[in-house]
């Protein structure tokens, strides 16, 4: 499928009206077996008082070197943007490398004339602790089985 004339959905509702729905439905289903298999989330009755986090799909298509969609991919995210630092978490951040990490790693492998190798966690930022108890709002296209 040519991507020239093709943009991504920016709704779960747009998704599954568009010509690709069944693509994106797959896409959806396999986030939220990643999100199962990994036992991130529990269904649970709201606690009185509590505000929950709403959250969305986010859908994006990977091309091959021809510009051609090579897959769909949906993403269900927190809206984590509505949250007050110090009420509803107390830091946030996301463990990634340096600059100057990455550098030292680079020329420690030309110098020693080692291979270097990459890999890709799929689900990383669903392996993550939080320390607080987070509710969030049951995601538009919700399946109870999942």
């Amino acid at each position: 499928m040519d991507a020239g004339k093709f943009t991504n959905p920016t709704s779960y509702h747009e998704a599954i009206t568009s010509d690709q729905s069944s693509e994106w439905k797959k896409a959806m289903i396999d986030e939220l077996d990643s999100i199962k298999k990994n036992d991130v989330w529990d269904l649970v009755e709201l606690p009185n008082g509590v505000k929950p986090v709403g959250c969305k799909w986010v859908f994006k298509t990977k091309l091959d070197l021809n510009g051609n969609i090579e897959c769909f991919k949906a993403r269900l995210v927190a809206k984590g943007f509505t949250q007050k630092e110090g009420i509803d978490y107390q830091e946030s951040f996301s463990p990634v490398s340096r600059k100057v990490s990455l550098r030292i790693v680079m020329a420690l492998v030309a110098h020693f004339d080692l291979e270097l190798h990459q890999m890709d966690v799929k689900t990383a930022f669903l392996n993550g602790d939080l320390y607080e108890d987070m509710f969030m709002k049951k995601l538009e296209g919700f399946m109870p089985e999942v």
